[in-house]
């Protein structure tokens, strides 16, 4: 029986770990993906005390501090988490079941998918969602990114390493990148970008061999051999919902100040939840886990020492 379990292995997940054993709860973390999505980040520079580093590294050195301090970390995915009177009982997808006093959910997030014609057909034949993990792939190759955030303008300056070409696609209206990220690409030379009204769909036959989209009533045509698309993500909280969580309209674990969820010793941190103003930045993820693994251990730990 642990005091905590806590679900998800990425900042949030692994700050809290580091918090609750220096706060000595019994606890383990099991994730399906060791860092989250993170690890996909080709360069971070807004991390307080590190002025650059990629994702993945910077997921090492989180892993490497929490498995420092004793936690440990169980790599696999969580199917079902069933209250059992004052405990919860905790299934994974091998068939493994854990038990513990309290909860911390920190599911993350999952990129978001535009559902247009051909996305799911070329999904890994020229359609991807990580420029991280597959911009080798692509070398020499014309690409599209279609996003107007700081993933969709980060993953355009790093596609421009490999690519012969980038095309960046946003709607207009919702480019809301940093004016630096701007600069950067004009000064890589490769980087071409376009609003539009509406993506029409992706064309090849097996592989992407094009895009069409509209731009003020006229349709438009782009020849490419990859499609990037980076237009955010979902709160991935099914299992969360299964167990009664309440989530806000727009599918986020509600929260508060404590990070408890509306269900009794179930706790929930990072981007999947509404804490932090929904800033979904590793920093405020890390400080939620942290906020967490403190208000289970007033609850779990002081109150039992009370009684």
């Amino acid at each position: 029986m642990y005091d905590l379990i806590i679900i998800g292995a990425g900042p949030a997940g692994l700050g809290a770990s580091i918090y609750a054993s220096r706060y000595k709860l019994n606890h383990v973390v099991i994730g399906g993906e060791i860092g989250g999505q993170v690890v996909e980040a080709w360069e971070i520079e807004n991390y307080a005390g590190i002025e650059s580093i990629s994702g993945k590294d910077l997921m090492e050195k989180f892993v490497k501090q929490t498995k420092d301090l004793g936690g440990n970390i169980i790599v696999g995915n969580v199917n079902k988490i069933l209250k059992e009177g004052e405990f919860f009982s905790i299934a994974t997808e091998d068939g493994k079941k854990y038990e513990a006093r309290a909860v911390l959910l920190a599911l993350g997030m999952k990129a978001r998918k535009m559902n247009i014609p051909g996305e799911d057909k070329f999904l890994g034949k020229g359609i991807s969602y990580c420029a991280t993990c597959d911009a080798m792939f692509f070398r020499g190759k014309d690409v599209a990114v279609i996003g107007g955030g700081d993933a969709a303008a980060t993953a355009a300056i790093h596609l421009a390493e490999f690519a012969n070409s980038v095309q960046l696609l946003y709607k207009d209206g919702t480019k809301t990148f940093e004016p630096a990220w701007d600069e950067q690409m004009a000064k890589m030379g490769k980087i071409a970008s376009s609003t539009f009204t509406n993506i029409s769909g992706i064309e090849g036959d097996e592989k992407v061999e094009g895009l069409e989209y509209e731009l003020d009533g006229k349709k438009k045509e782009l020849s490419v051999q990859g499609v990037f698309i980076e237009i955010g993500s979902t709160p991935g909280v099914v299992i969360a919902k299964e167990l009664g969580v309440s989530t806000d309209e727009q599918g986020y674990i509600a929260v508060d100040q404590t990070q408890a969820t509306n269900v009794d010793n179930v706790y929930a941190a990072g981007d999947a939840t509404t804490g932090s103003n929904k800033f979904r930045q590793i920093i405020t993820a890390v400080a939620e886990g942290a906020v967490a693994a403190g208000s289970v251990y007033k609850k779990i730990k002081l109150n039992t020492n009370k009684k």
